[in-house]
């Protein structure tokens, strides 16, 4: 493992990898289905993904970071999704992943960064708080299957 990894912007040729590190925190994907996501995210300037690569082309993380506008908060920039593969965690390949983001958030010219970290991701709330994160609220997520339209 590198003391250092390559930062890059991701690709859609990244989807094998980005998928196979989103399955290890359980967000079991298919490598078609990330690539289509890759695909329609990329292009979008309001979006940011990063990956660290090893030296032998594997990826060891990825972040996705978004800009978003909503009715009742405004615009602000978001971390939606960082994975570090499982045998590097600890390394400080998150923290990289998270400098990038932050860098890219003040290139937007915005002076907060925000994430969300689901409560049963113990490990990731002591990390998040030492980058100097502050815990505001926790919230509850619903989801409701719709009937199909016909």
């Amino acid at each position: 493992m590198p003391d250092s990894p390559h930062l890059r912007r991701a690709r859609v040729e990244d989807a094998s990898e980005i998928a196979r590190l989103a399955g290890e925190l359980g967000y079991t994907v298919e490598t078609q289905t990330m690539a289509a996501r890759l695909a329609a995210l990329l292009p979008q300037p309001q979006q940011h993904v990063m990956v660290a690569q090893a030296d032998d082309g594997t990826l060891l993380g990825w972040i996705a970071v978004e800009r978003r506008l909503t009715l009742e908060s405004g615009e602000r920039i978001e971390i939606v999704g960082l994975v570090v593969d499982a045998a590097a965690r600890g390394s400080g390949i998150g923290h990289v992943l998270v400098n990038d983001a932050e860098h890219w958030a003040r290139q937007q010219g915005f002076d907060a960064i925000s994430v969300r970290s689901n409560v049963t991701r113990l490990q990731s709330h002591p990390f998040y708080q030492h980058l100097g994160y502050v815990h505001r609220k926790t919230q509850h997520a619903y989801t409701k299957l719709l009937d199909a339209v016909s």
